[in-house]
C-alpha cells in the first residue's frame, strides 16, 4: 500500500469512527470521489475536535488556520495522513478554498457567540457550519458543473442545519446554546424560562414550525437541483437530503418532544424513503 493511500484508509478510520450515517451514504460512490470526500471529512473533523476538545480552542483553531495557509502555499511538510490526502484532492479536483476557511470561521462564531437574534443571523451562522461542507464537498461530487450546482448547496446546507438545531434544543441547551432566535420566540410568547424548563407547548410548537418550513423551503429549493449531479453520487445526496428532512417529520410525529427525546429516522422509514426514491 502507497503512502496516499494509506492516508486516505486513515481518513476513512476517522469518518468509520464518527459517523455511520455518513460513511453510509457515501460509501457507495466512485473510488476516487469516494477517497475525497473521507479526505475533507476528516479535515472537518480535525476543527470539530479542537472546538469540542481542545484545551484552548481559540488559540488551537487559530493555530490549524495557519497550517492550512501553509498547506496551500506548498509550504507544508506532508507528514499527518489528512495533509497528504487533501493534497492529493487538491491536486485532482477544482477545490473551493474559500469554503474551508468560512468553515473554520463558523467553528470560532461557536466560541464567540451563544445565542441568536434572528433567523437571518441564524442562517448566516448556518452557511458558515454547513452549508461550506456542502461546497467543499461540490467539485468532487460534481466535477464538471459544480458551479451551476453551489446554490443548491448551499440551501441544502442551511436546511440540514436547521434542522439539526430543532432536533438538537435540549443538548444545545446543555451545552449552554440557544439557537431559537430570540425574536421568533418573543413572537409566539414563548421565554426563555419555558425554553430552560423544558416547556413543549402551543407556543414552542410555532416557533419550531417557522424554523421548519423554512428549512423545508431550503430542501425543496436543493431537491430541484438534483437533476445536476452526475449520476454516480446524485442518488447519495438526494438520499441525504430526504433522509435528514425526515427528522423533522419524525419529531412532528413524536409531538415534538425534543427536550426528552433525541429523534432520528427509524430503519423502516429509511428503507421506504429510498425505496421510493429508487422507484
Amino acid at each position: 500500500m502507497d503512502r496516499i493511500e494509506q492516508a486516505y484508509n486513515d481518513c476513512y478510520e476517522v469518518i468509520r469512527r464518527h459517523s455511520k450515517t455518513f460513511t453510509k451514504a457515501f460509501g457507495t460512490l466512485p473510488k476516487e470521489k469516494r477517497n475525497a470526500v473521507w479526505a475533507v471529512y476528516a479535515f472537518c473533523r480535525e476543527v470539530d475536535d479542537i472546538v469540542d476538545e481542545g484545551d484552548n480552542p481559540k488559540e488551537e483553531l487559530t493555530h490549524f488556520e495557519e497550517t492550512f495557509e501553509l498547506f496551500l502555499q506548498r509550504k507544508l511538510p506532508l507528514v499527518e495522513s489528512k495533509w497528504i490526502a487533501l493534497d492529493d484532492v487538491f491536486s485532482r479536483f477544482e477545490m473551493d478554498q474559500v469554503a474551508f476557511y468560512d468553515m473554520i470561521r463558523g467553528q470560532k462564531m461557536d466560541l464567540e457567540k451563544t445565542k441568536y437574534t434572528t433567523l437571518e443571523e441564524l442562517e448566516h451562522y448556518s452557511y458558515h457550519v454547513a452549508s461550506t461542507v456542502g461546497l467543499m464537498l461540490l467539485p468532487i461530487l460534481a466535477p464538471k458543473n459544480h458551479e451551476s450546482l453551489r446554490a443548491g448547496g448551499i440551501a441544502l446546507g442551511l436546511a440540514m442545519q436547521l434542522t439539526n438545531i430543532l432536533r438538537d434544543v435540549q443538548e444545545d441547551l446543555d451545552r449552554d446554546r440557544i439557537y431559537l432566535p430570540s425574536d421568533l420566540m418573543m413572537k409566539h410568547g414563548y421565554s426563555l424560562v419555558d425554553l430552560h424548563m423544558g416547556i413543549n407547548n402551543s407556543s414552542f410548537v410555532k416557533v419550531f414550525e417557522e424554523i421548519a418550513e423554512r428549512a423545508e423551503m431550503l430542501y425543496e429549493q436543493a431537491l430541484d437541483t438534483m437533476e445536476g449531479y452526475p449520476l454516480d453520487s446524485r442518488l447519495q445526496v438526494k438520499g441525504s437530503a430526504l433522509l435528514y428532512r425526515a427528522i423533522l417529520q419524525s419529531i412532528r410525529k413524536n409531538n415534538y418532544n425534543v427536550f426528552k427525546t433525541r429523534h432520528y429516522v427509524t430503519q423502516e422509514e429509511k428503507d421506504a424513503i429510498l425505496l421510493e426514491m429508487e422507484a
